[in-house]
């Protein structure tokens, strides 16, 4: 069997495009802010991404740099200033932050009306009780990815391959929105290969380059590799042996090229979400 590829990166660009369709019609431009501590290359190269896309899309978008040595107290007040200026809809904090600021605090104050990575606890809530909210860009994405792909939920068999509150937690909450029937697998799992074979849809995000092998896949399941690791020589890889899975699977996702790209689209749908929502604009 040679696996169908979900090409995410085609599937991004005509968010994008359509997301630029809308803002042009627009009395304003949705204005996003990335707040970026320190000097991570990873994050310097997703930030620079981020803006591009944002800028060719028609949004405000700016990035805040601070250096490495901020504390968590002038972090916090940049996002207060940030919640209150009334041309900022969304606000993101790029990942990771300095060992010396804690996360969750920054998470926790960046205005929920303005969290378009999805994190605050107040979107987790909501969307773990069903209810509208931001959502996480990285599952978004993925739930995009199967309804455009003409994947079947109802009903399914799905399988989540980690458990982070970034994509394992969120992305089990929209597969069960739809009507999926979900496990979420993770490092305690005692059998990992047998309860991923059991899956008519499998979400792996774990980190760990080419953990899940061919012979982990269901005949004719769908794979969504949310992992990008970089090896040794430079190669880029996902959490998924590709050529092994993709000899077995229905259906699967190429890294790179697959979920990386509508993260940044999810991004933007949820900046225009969010000024939407707090302008009255439609």
């Amino acid at each position: 069997m040679s696996a169908r590829i979900l090409d995410g990166k085609a599937i991004a660009a005509r968010i994008r495009a359509g997301l630029a369709e809308r803002v042009a019609t627009l009395s304003f431009r949705p204005g996003l802010r990335v707040v970026r501590v320190g000097e991570d290359p990873a994050s310097g190269v997703y930030v620079r991404n981020k803006d591009k896309a944002a800028t060719a899309a028609g949004f405000d978008s700016a990035t805040i740099h601070l250096p490495a040595e901020t504390t968590e107290a002038d972090l916090l007040a940049t996002i207060a200033r940030l919640n209150a200026d009334p041309a900022v809809d969304g606000i993101l904090v790029q990942l990771p932050l300095p060992a010396h600021i804690r996360t969750e605090a920054a998470i926790a104050a960046v205005d929920p009306a303005k969290d378009v990575d999805g994190f605050h606890p107040l979107n987790a809530g909501r969307l773990a009780a069903g209810q509208p909210g931001l959502v996480p860009c990285t599952p978004r994405g993925v739930m995009h990815i199967l309804a455009e792909s003409g994947v079947a939920l109802r009903g399914a068999r799905a399988v989540v391959l980690g458990r982070s509150q970034i994509v394992g937690r969120p992305m089990a909450q929209l597969l069960l929105g739809a009507d999926c029937t979900v496990t979420i697998a993770h490092s305690r799992t005692r059998d990992l290969a047998a309860e991923c074979r059991r899956a008519e849809i499998l979400v792996a995000a774990v980190g760990r380059p080419e953990m899940v092998r061919g012979d982990w896949i269901a005949p004719g399941a769908v794979v969504v590799d949310v992992g990008i690791n970089r090896l040794p020589d430079g190669k880029l890889v996902g959490d998924v042996a590709f050529a092994e899975a993709a000899a077995v699977a229905g259906a699967i996702t190429p890294v790179p090229g697959g979920v990386g790209p509508m993260t940044i689209a999810c991004l933007l749908e949820n900046t225009l979400d969010a000024a939407i929502a707090r302008r009255g604009a439609a």
